[in-house]
């Protein structure tokens, strides 16, 4: 896939458990991209009082206007299924989020490649140092970011 000229999606899912059978989406951001153009956001979280995990809680208590709040994660990924259409799903995280992510059929792949990265824990302390980035809560965003500079060639 050529990230500057094809049409994808960037999400990161923040679930409440590593195992899909055990947890819950907790939020849920994605980026519509096309041709390197912004064209759709989607910022869904569960509601707080249905999560009951106080350290999810506290690390996605951030801009809570700008988020769209469901009282089940089912419809939140109910509602992203019928979001994403036909797009390729680019992922900031595998080891969990392929498991969320069983009921769509979408290719899906890790963005790092596309940013001759390799995921850490402090990857995205490196993507704002290499792209000399503003640091942001939204993680799709960042990514987004590293993709245009890297589109550049910055």
């Amino acid at each position: 896939m050529k990230l500057d000229k094809d049409k994808y999606i960037i999400l990161e899912i923040i679930p409440d458990h590593s195992d899909y059978k055990k947890g819950k989406i907790c939020q849920l951001q994605a980026l519509k991209i096309d041709n390197l153009k912004l064209i759709d956001r989607f910022d869904y979280r569960l509601n707080k009082e249905k999560i009951d995990n106080i350290a999810i809680l506290k690390a996605i208590d951030y801009d809570n206007d700008k988020f769209n709040y469901l009282d089940d994660s089912t419809i939140i990924l109910k509602d992203f299924k019928t979001w994403v259409e036909d797009y390729p799903l680019i992922l900031i995280e595998d080891n969990y989020t392929l498991g969320y992510l069983k009921d769509i059929d979408n290719n899906k792949e890790l963005v790092y490649p596309y940013l001759n990265m390799e995921h850490n824990y402090n990857v995205f302390d490196e993507i704002i140092d290499k792209y000399k980035l503003e640091p942001s809560n939204h993680l799709v965003d960042l990514i987004y970011e590293a993709i245009i500079y890297e589109s550049e060639g910055k």
